[in-house]
């Protein structure tokens, strides 16, 4: 497989930065790496904004899901300044399909939009496999 482009890798490093759970309990970390116009669709469904993820994830009683293990990352550069991501993360047994859109800002790669999708990792083989 080839290397990554630099602003697929840069994404990669910013998407694997958010997994972490000390950047995941700062404000001022989340908001480093969370483009301006932020939204998320979550696991649960709900639309999420930049300052509402923010606080969630940062409460003092802000559920710690553990470590996120991620796995099946790939990216594509999709213009000069949009790379999306697909990958599944699993913690502590809940398996999700995720997909980000990152944009190169004055600042750097932001993540933009985020989508979470739930799924059983018993009901389904590899759902990135070639056909």
């Amino acid at each position: 497989m080839a290397e990554p482009s630099p602003a697929v890798a840069a994404a990669i490093e910013g998407e694997l930065r958010l997994l972490d759970p000390a950047v995941r309990a700062s404000a001022e970390l989340l908001a480093a790496l969370l483009h301006p116009e932020f939204r998320e669709i979550g696991t649960s469904g709900r639309l999420w904004t930049r300052e509402a993820i923010i606080a969630s994830l940062t409460a003092d009683d802000a559920p710690r899901p553990g470590p996120l293990t991620a796995s099946r990352m790939r990216g594509a550069q999709l213009c000069a300044d949009l790379v999306h991501l697909t990958f599944d993360t699993e913690s502590k047994g809940i398996h999700s399909h995720r997909s980000s859109l990152w944009r190169l800002t004055p600042e750097g790669w932001r993540l933009y939009f985020h989508q979470g999708t739930p799924f059983d990792a018993d009901a389904f083989g590899d759902p990135f496999a070639e056909a």
